[in-house]
């Protein structure tokens, strides 16, 4: 299977300057080892404080933001 890293990058809002941004089967990988998401999984405003964690997501599903 072919990267879509162009098409990819359209729909990237994180705001992290790295070699993995549009790669994101890369960038998934990533973030998993360190019990993250990457920032499309966020909303821009909560993406924007670069706390990818786990618990940060939940918080944010339990009040209704994801």
């Amino acid at each position: 299977m072919d990267c879509k890293q162009n098409e990819n990058l359209n729909r990237c809002n994180c705001t992290y300057d790295c070699s993995k941004k549009g790669i994101c089967c890369d960038c998934l990988a990533s973030h998993l080892k360190n019990r993250e998401l990457p920032g499309c999984a966020f909303p821009d405003d909560a993406e924007r404080t670069w706390n990818r964690s786990f618990e940060h997501f939940a918080k944010l599903v339990t009040q209704g933001k994801v």
